[in-house]
């Protein structure tokens, strides 16, 4: 497959203003043609004075045309560079939009490969840095390479030789360029690996703060951090301390013209091959021949950095996406899930080898095993969070890469134990479960889970906002505003993965209470740690090492299964250690009445 250029990404991006950096381009050049007028002008004004012309009016209007063009002149660059200004915040609002899609098409897996830092970093600091760079070189490098351009067709219209002494200063220039860029070679993708590794431990550290003081490590985590900013300063030292002589070089010669112009000039002058008013005409347009150029060629540093950044954005964009219907072909019956010979590799190690089960419409499907066994990616799996590498889930007797994602994903609600809470208020929060849900539907579903009563008791009601990741109310709370939420989707199929772990003992039993208000009805699959919470579930799979290690009620396995008789050893040891252990799903008042009678 061709890569695709970056001029293509940025049109893309820019979407339906991408005109406007080619009305950027035409006004730039306008402002080129006027700003070479000048020019010309004092050329004429040179040759009328050597040769004797005294009529002030003459050079009075010449003086007026050249201010007159100069005034067009910075008109038109004004507008040029207000059309490349809004087709830019375009792009760059173009590229944050596609990045955000992209993350929700492509698995989860590939998504937490990365730093959260990382996409932070690409999708605001990296990105916003393209905006002075693109909205000013469409019109700045346009003028400054024409504008030489212009003057060095002129100037061998006056003088070939004349025109390529302007070069001779720019041969030795570009020798220091060239030393400049073979000192410097891998050191700009250097800057940017160390930048990057800087951030995500600036990141890293300010998210952990809480557990890097409790635990004291303060001194130890901050030393990763503080390396990481002197390597990420050092890098740049280094490569200013390879580039700074041939850099003074490059820049000192370049632009001294003078060098070759004034002494091939006389000498030509004094052979008698050019005359004085050419002599003169050639020195003026040589001041500004060169020094656009430098100019125009300081922007190579921003393109390169322009490449490398589209470089990360296009990485993700690139991605391999979800690949799901547009429309529903074939009508799910019911609300069966079934796996059959799923297999799953994270990270180049296959975690889910040969998985099948079968989960019931209206049945309590309990999954239970040892840590990292692969619990949580079996219920990732089933909200197709992630794609199997093999074998086939179902939904209603339909495979469900065969859904649209968006109809799949209505059918199911996923309640996590670190479930997410927006920076806004309660009420939004709530309706992210349902887009365009009136108030009323938010208040009777928090209602419905028992939230309703803490709701009001916060400083604004419904209207209170929780903060980032829901920092102003407690765990308890969190996790109650997203039980809400589920409830307000009305999903035929409920996900709890170990939705209580992290639940403060205050807030525990009213978390329960609503998820028992949430599942009723519903077909429920939990990923539970404490077995004592699903001794009731209709069916109970023991997954080990990505394997189903067994499947029955809870009285089959304590017979059939040595590892689930291991696991209930334990868990009962710790119950009657003074762990608290309350039912976290029971929707059946009858069997929470008869679960101590199950234990047996």
């Amino acid at each position: 497959m061709k890569k695709r250029s970056l001029l293509s990404w940025i049109l893309e991006f820019a979407g339906r203003k991408k005109y406007y950096f080619s009305g950027s381009v035409v006004l730039a050049i306008l402002g080129v043609a006027a700003s070479f007028i000048p020019y010309l002008l004092i050329a004429d004004i040179v040759r009328n004075l050597l040769s004797g012309n005294t009529d002030p009016e003459y050079y009075v209007k010449r003086v007026i045309l050249m201010a007159a063009a100069w005034i067009v002149r910075i008109v038109f660059h004004n507008l040029s560079t207000t059309l490349s200004h809004v087709a830019t915040f375009n792009v760059l609002g173009g590229i944050r939009q596609q990045i955000c899609e992209k993350l929700s098409k492509i698995p989860l897996g590939s998504v937490l490969d990365d730093n959260s830092g990382s996409y932070k970093n690409i999708i605001v600091e990296r990105v916003d840095s393209m905006e002075t760079t693109l909205a000013h070189i469409v019109p700045e490098f346009s003028a400054n390479i024409l504008l030489p351009a212009v003057m060095f067709i002129y100037l061998i219209a006056i003088d070939w030789r004349m025109a390529f002494s302007n070069l001779i200063s720019v041969f030795i220039g570009l020798i220091f360029c060239v030393v400049m860029f073979a000192r410097s070679k891998g050191e700009f993708e250097v800057t940017i690996q160390k930048t990057k590794y800087l951030n995500d431990t600036a990141v890293e550290y300010i998210n952990g703060i809480e557990v890097i003081k409790a635990f004291g490590k303060t001194g130890s985590s901050y030393e990763k951090f503080v390396n990481a900013a002197r390597e990420g300063a050092d890098c740049f030292i280094d490569w200013m301390r390879k580039c700074i002589w041939p850099q003074a070089g490059t820049m000192s010669f370049t632009p001294a013209t003078f060098l070759g112009v004034l002494p091939v000039g006389l000498l030509l002058v004094r052979n008698g091959s050019l005359s004085a008013e050419d002599f003169i005409t050639c020195i003026i347009l040589s001041a500004g021949l060169i020094t656009p150029l430098i100019i125009a060629f300081s922007y190579m540093d921003d393109i390169a950095k322009m490449n490398s950044i589209f470089g990360e954005v296009t990485e993700i964009l690139e991605r391999k996406e979800m690949k799901r219907p547009e429309a529903v072909t074939q009508k799910p019956q019911g609300s069966d899930i079934c796996l059959r010979d799923v297999c799953f590799t994270y990270k180049d190690k296959e975690v889910l080898h040969g998985i099948d089960m079968d989960i019931k419409q209206g049945e309590v499907t309990a999954i239970v095993g040892p840590s990292g066994s692969g619990k949580s990616t079996v219920a990732r799996l089933i909200d197709s969070l992630w794609d199997t590498d093999s074998g086939m889930i179902t939904y209603g007797g339909v495979d469900i890469r065969k859904l649209p994602i968006d109809y799949y994903m209505g059918q199911t609600a996923y309640v996590a134990q670190d479930n997410f809470l927006f920076d806004m208020s309660v009420k939004e929060n709530i309706r992210l479960g349902k887009a365009g849900a009136s108030d009323e539907e938010v208040i009777n579903a928090a209602k419905a889970t028992g939230c309703h009563d803490f709701i009001l008791g916060l400083e604004n009601g419904y209207d209170t906002q929780v903060g980032t990741a829901g920092g102003h109310l407690s765990g308890g709370e969190r996790q109650r505003i997203c039980i809400a939420r589920a409830m307000l989707k009305d999903a035929p199929v409920v996900i709890m993965d170990e939705a209580t772990a992290y639940t403060d003992p205050e807030n525990e039993a009213l978390v329960q209470e609503s998820v028992a208000k949430l599942v009723k009805g519903r077909t429920l699959i939990v990923i539970a740690h404490r077995l004592s919470t699903i001794v009731t579930a209709d069916k109970i799979y023991v997954i080990n090492n990505g394997n189903v290690d067994a499947a029955g009620t809870h009285r089959e396995l304590l017979g059939s299964s040595m590892l689930y008789r291991k696991m209930w050893k334990a868990h009962s040891s710790a119950k009657d250690d003074g762990g608290s252990d309350e039912p976290e799903y029971q929707t059946d008042p009858e069997a929470v009445r008869g679960k101590e009678a199950a234990y047996a």
